[in-house]
């Protein structure tokens, strides 16, 4: 039986050599990765809650929308186990466990080959593409897209997840293949035989994964894939001025080594480094929080009120609970009511102002991004969805024909294709039953 999401957070390491190789390469990425440990503490790191009662209806969420089928957690989960599995096939337990203060790595030299050029950029690409699809899954994306995964790595990965990709750079591109990583690679895919790529036992596992009906459909996004984060690597090559020789400077706090032993070095630590399953734990467990903190306010705000003052003004207070900006947070994935194509859009908030948000929208370049209102965007539970896409206590927009007009409402109650709604801003008169074909 596969583990749940809050055992593999409760079981990963607090210093393995793992986790001493991101914390060496802060320098790439300064102060995103926090080694957050221990399932409750993940949740009050990400969430502020310090209630006993809060977390604990976090966890049941959170386990609840893991075990989801319709969610990409899980597929999410086994892809970033299976490519660093793959890639550390030839490790041993003892080597990879080990913790002590300096590793002495001329005693492992005899055992350690370094990968060719060829077999270290396929093993590079793979990582990418798998990187993608693992982001479409979390993020809902029927079809894996490298230009929206490109969008979004620009613009608001942050924490473990950009660590993860400065750790590719670095470990997967620098080290091995030098400062000019990014020529070679281009040279390699472009030119290599297709055969060298097929026959890659990497490529063999995670074969079934990548999108694509045949073999060339599969390299052919393989090769997209890399051409839509080339142009964010070599900026944060630029942008940080990382080399070689920094790394190996950083590394060196650890691991004792020459300097002309860097393509060793950089096999060391491919056999003995797991930090795509561990930061990709950690960048799941996140997006599990944040949609299951959002879900449990939500009931908590939904719930009925004992007390008869609070009950007497529980139109008042649906209403600010309808509208309350605490459910949103930066980096957030939401959706945006368009008035003019009368549909909702997928986009991300990238600032906050009061009852304001500044968004960009998924698939979309930077010219296309803008302030909209809190009453025109919403959250999407697809998780408690019905079959037409709704699910109660979700933000719908309502044509009034005689308004010619659309207004935001939440979804009450639901009966078959009918629609209990409550007007955000109107008080309970309001309140009506609508057909499906009325809503969106």
């Amino acid at each position: 039986m596969d583990k749940s999401i809050i055992q593999l957070v409760d079981e990963l390491p607090n210093d393995n050599i793992t986790v001493k190789v991101l914390k060496a390469l802060d320098f790439v990425a300064p102060g995103e990765w926090n080694n957050l440990q221990g399932f409750d503490n993940t949740i009050r790191a990400i969430t502020g809650e310090t209630d006993a009662n809060v977390i604990q209806k976090i966890r049941d969420r959170v386990t609840a929308l893991y075990n989801d089928p319709q969610q990409g957690y899980q597929t999410a989960i086994k892809l970033y186990q299976t490519i660093d599995k793959a890639d550390m096939a030839m490790a041993t337990a003892a080597l990879a466990s080990k913790v002590g203060e300096k590793i002495a790595f001329l005693s492992f030299l005899n055992n350690i080959t370094p990968k060719a050029d060829v077999t270290q950029t396929i093993d590079l690409v793979l990582k990418i593409a798998i990187e993608i699809i693992a982001f479409c899954k979390l993020n809902g994306i029927p079809q894996p897209n490298p230009q929206e995964f490109a969008n979004a790595l620009g613009s608001h990965y942050q924490n473990e997840s950009l660590m993860r990709m400065a750790a590719l750079v670095c470990i997967d591109g620098i080290l091995p293949l030098g400062p000019d990583f990014l020529g070679k690679i281009q040279s390699i895919i472009t030119g290599a035989d297709t055969s060298a790529i097929t026959q890659n036992p990497l490529f063999s596992t995670v074969s079934s994964t990548l999108p694509g009906d045949n073999t060339n459909d599969k390299l052919s996004f393989i090769t997209q894939g890399f051409n839509s984060v080339q142009g964010w690597m070599g900026n944060l090559v630029a942008k940080t001025g990382v080399t070689p020789q920094s790394i190996s400077s950083n590394l060196g706090n650890f691991i004792q080594f020459a300097d002309d032993n860097l393509d060793f070095v950089a096999a060391f630590l491919d056999q003995t480094t797991n930090y795509y399953e561990h930061t990709g734990i950690q960048t799941v467990a996140r997006k599990l929080i944040l949609q299951a903190h959002i879900l449990v306010k939500a009931e908590i705000a939904a719930a009925p009120k004992a007390d008869a003052v609070v009950a007497a003004k529980s139109d008042a207070s649906n209403a600010s609970a309808n509208s309350d900006s605490s459910q949103y947070a930066v980096g957030q994935t939401i959706e945006v009511w368009d008035s003019e194509e009368e549909d909702w859009y997928r986009a991300t908030i990238e600032k906050m102002a009061e009852k304001r948000f500044f968004v960009s929208y998924v698939g979309e370049g930077s010219s296309s991004d803008e302030w909209v209102d809190e009453e025109d965007v919403r959250i999407r539970n697809l998780a408690a969805s019905d079959d037409n896409g709704y699910a109660i206590g979700q933000k719908v927009k309502v044509w009034d024909e005689d308004e010619e007009d659309w207004f935001s409402a939440i979804i009450g109650k639901t009966q078959g294709q009918q629609y209990f709604v409550q007007y955000v801003g109107y008080d309970s008169s309001y309140d009506e039953w609508v057909d499906l074909d009325e809503i969106s």
